[in-house]
């Protein structure tokens, strides 16, 4: 295994991934800016939603925001072109993971799979060819990388497609209940629109996507298959792009096509200039022991983090408890109503309270749904009057429908939000049973 991890192999796929994740990575914060994504999330509201533990990380004030993002912007172009590239690689990762964790009322695990791969990237001799760096020091060159290189990618992206595959075999994404509710906000999208509201199209999408998240890394790995898995990403991913607009990562999903393929071919395509690296190194560095271990706990974090939901109590559909950070994507449509109500703890008086006063409507949809959520705007609330000098209590009454179904009782009414505790690895009593109503 060791042999196997250090030799050796031409290093074509890297250097060209960098270029294109460099690219993808600048154009998804400019992008940022331009779409208004920063303003809607990060500026208007008075505070966000962090992961709880990070509730000290919020936005800057005014619109410092924009400088955050054109910095971010800037360096995902340095690494693009490979300019000071380990510092720009873990600048950019530092940020990124810094407005990922700020903020959770746009969670999405293509966010979660970028922090992710800028720190794999970090690691990577990703500019030891057609990189500034290499301009200004010659001796910096290489043709070649460690075998390892690109198997952390291969296994990453295992993980992740596999776990995505096996969370949607359950009943309402069989029947297709799921895909019919999540096209049907896209009727009215021209030439398409009407063909997405097809039952046989349903199905299609439904179990084409099982098949996809479960077999494309084997299809991929697999010669003879390579090339038809490749143009089945092609058409997977731009569908997504099309019809669900998640921004750059379709893209960086095709480009990981790059480690999948012959050397040989990537340098024909893009790096003709290149000499092929042909010989069969094996360079084992005197820290493997310690590499080895380092990838071996991330791995099995990553392996494990999606399986915790089995061990927490209830369904993961209706709690949320283990759902982030799991690949459980597009898998169910929530909607909700939810009533706060706020006591004054001393005097027992019920105190006056709209909602609209402290969330954008973005962030409502998050506080009417999902219990985490609903903890910590209670904690929020708990704080601000706090400062005030009043201490308060805060009661839920949440109707949460999941997948169009009816809609059951989510949150105990009777129960203090504000001074219940959160456990990450836990379930919480607050959270009523879904086989409740």
């Amino acid at each position: 295994m060791t042999k196997f991890l250090f030799k050796h192999i031409d290093n074509s796929g890297l250097i060209v991934f960098r270029i294109i994740f460099g690219l993808l990575c600048a154009l998804e914060a400019f992008g940022a800016i331009f779409t208004g994504w920063v303003k809607r999330t990060l500026i208007d509201p008075e505070f966000t939603f962090s992961f709880i533990g990070f509730e000290w990380l919020q936005p800057l004030p005014d619109y410092w925001m924009y400088v955050y993002y054109i910095i971010m912007g800037l360096f995902g172009l340095f690494i693009m072109l490979g300019f000071k590239y380990r510092f720009s690689m873990l600048t950019f990762a530092l940020l990124w993971t810094g407005t990922y964790l700020m903020q959770k009322s746009s969670y999405n695990n293509h966010y979660y799979l970028l922090v992710l791969l800028s720190f794999i990237m970090v690691i990577m001799p990703a500019n030891r060819y057609a990189s500034i760096d290499v301009k200004l020091k010659p001796s910096l060159k290489s043709i070649s990388m460690p075998n390892w290189c690109k198997w952390v990618f291969v296994f990453q992206l295992f993980i992740l497609y596999t776990y995505a595959s096996i969370a949607k075999i359950y009943p309402d994404w069989l029947d297709t209940t799921v895909i019919a509710i999540l096209m049907k906000s896209k009727a009215s999208y021209p030439i398409i629109g009407e063909l997405l509201q097809q039952t046989s199209v349903h199905y299609i999408l439904a179990y084409g996507g099982i098949l996809f998240d479960g077999l494309i890394i084997p299809l991929l790995l697999f010669k003879p298959t390579r090339k038809y898995a490749f143009f089945a990403s092609i058409f997977f991913h731009l569908f997504n792009s099309i019809v669900f607009q998640i921004g750059i990562f379709p893209y960086m999903s095709l480009a990981f096509s790059l480690f999948f393929f012959e050397p040989k071919v990537i340098r024909n395509i893009f790096l003709k200039r290149k000499s092929l690296y042909k010989a069969n190194e094996i360079s084992i560095p005197k820290h493997k022991t310690i590499m080895l271990s380092l990838f071996s706990i991330y791995f099995l974090i990553q392996i494990a983090l999606p399986i915790r939901h089995h061990f927490i109590q209830d369904n993961v559909l209706w709690t949320e408890e283990g759902h982030r950070l799991s690949w459980r994507m597009m898998l169910r449509s929530k909607s909700g109503r939810t009533k706060y109500t706020i006591i004054n703890a001393e005097t027992n008086a019920v105190i006056p309270f709209r909602i609209d006063d402290y969330l954008t409507k973005k962030q409502q949809r998050g506080a009417k749904s999902k219990p985490d959520v609903i903890w910590q705007f209670a904690q929020h609330l708990k704080k601000e009057f706090a400062e005030k000098g009043i201490t308060i209590k805060v009661f839920v009454k949440s109707y949460v429908s999941i997948n169009g179904k009816p809609k059951k009782q989510l949150i105990d009414p009777n129960v203090d939000i504000a001074n219940e505790e959160w456990h990450h690895f836990k379930h919480h009593s607050w959270i009523l049973p879904s086989e409740d109503n």
